[in-house]
């Protein structure tokens, strides 16, 4: 079976898939934060999830993780230029939905 050639939309699709990601790069996009404000910006996710996100984020070059040493230890997460150009894709998206409310419904 051919697969269809991935496109622009489709990759970056991929890396925002998962429930908390948006979530994550609009947090982000405000400000660098530490985990513990991130995580209460975004009150429904666990920690557990947040860190997994977080990675994958961070491997996908979306997200950068800068440490600083110390007790304790002091992490900072910042969105990469890669990063702040997706979420400024996905504000357009946001937009569109604002315009049609109610057109799709949404799917847990």
């Amino acid at each position: 079976m051919n697969r269809p050639l991935e496109n622009g939309f489709s990759i970056a699709m991929k890396l925002v898939a998962g429930k908390w990601k948006i979530d994550i790069l609009c947090a982000l996009s405000t400000a660098p934060r530490r985990f513990g404000r991130l995580r209460h910006s975004i009150p429904d996710i666990s920690e557990k999830m947040l860190a997994q996100q977080l990675r994958e984020m961070e491997a996908d070059g979306l997200v950068k993780r800068q440490a600083y040493p110390g007790l304790p230890a002091k992490v900072v997460y910042s969105l990469t230029e890669s990063g702040a150009a997706l979420c400024a894709g996905a504000e357009g998206l946001c937009r569109w939905s604002e315009q049609f409310p109610g057109r799709v419904e949404a799917r847990a």
